[in-house]
């Protein structure tokens, strides 16, 4: 198994867990907490070994030590079973207000950099393209359940700064956030640079809000800020 799964799995099926192995689900019935840092293991475990294509409800379940019925209680397919288990891996990213742009951003960037750029955070990143890429029922889950939500409320930040005339007030937001996206994913995997994340997207992001063009064109890029 490989290290940072491991670790992963230390985190997941710590002492911890056995201090309350039991919580109510939504119709009543005992949930078990073991049962379930099992599964999400069991998956993440299989993931590695034998790739997405490969792995079955079946297998997951043996490798747990759960029926079949367990999973379904839960997960209403492997997708969303999948999903769930990288998704455990990372931890939830807050988004500040602090009253600027700059100053949301600087939390945002620090933030982001301290749970990604990492081992663990770079094998979760390679799980999830991987995945995605391979997979369309996968990525279509794993983008209405967590990207989305990431997005809309990395979307406030920028409908902030547009409210306070720090930003062009028809800047396209999606497309900002695909582009700062896109530049973070690709400074963890290949490393383009000696500096340190933070100061790659730093450097990013303020290209991108200064815009690249001269005249009246580098006008409309930059906007009002």
């Amino acid at each position: 198994m490989p290290k940072v799964l491991q670790i992963a799995k230390k985190i997941l099926l710590g002492d911890d867990i056995f201090m309350s192995n039991q919580i109510n689900s939504a119709s009543g019935r005992p949930r078990s907490i073991h049962a379930d840092q099992a599964i999400l293991q069991a998956t993440l475990d299989l993931l590695a070994e034998v790739g997405y294509q490969s792995m079955s409800i079946e297998a997951i379940a043996s490798r747990a030590g759960v029926g079949k019925t367990t999973i379904y209680r839960r997960y209403t397919c492997k997708e969303e079973l999948v999903a769930d288990a990288i998704e455990s891996l990372r931890d939830d990213l807050a988004i500040p207000d602090t009253g600027s742009f700059w100053g949301d951003m600087d939390i945002v960037i620090k933030n982001a950099a301290k749970k990604i750029d990492s081992p663990l955070g770079r094998q979760t990143l390679a799980l999830i393209i991987s995945t995605a890429s391979s997979n369309p029922q996968f990525a279509e889950v794993y983008w209405t359940k967590y990207i989305k939500l990431r997005r809309e409320a990395f979307a406030k930040v920028l409908e902030r700064a547009q409210s306070r005339a720090e930003i062009n007030d028809n800047a396209d937001i999606d497309l900002i956030i695909d582009l700062v996206s896109g530049s973070l994913y690709y400074a963890l995997i290949f490393k383009p640079t000696t500096e340190p994340v933070e100061a790659y997207m730093r450097r990013t992001i303020d290209i991108l809000v200064k815009g690249i063009g001269h005249g009246e064109q580098g006008k409309r890029l930059r906007g009002k800020g």
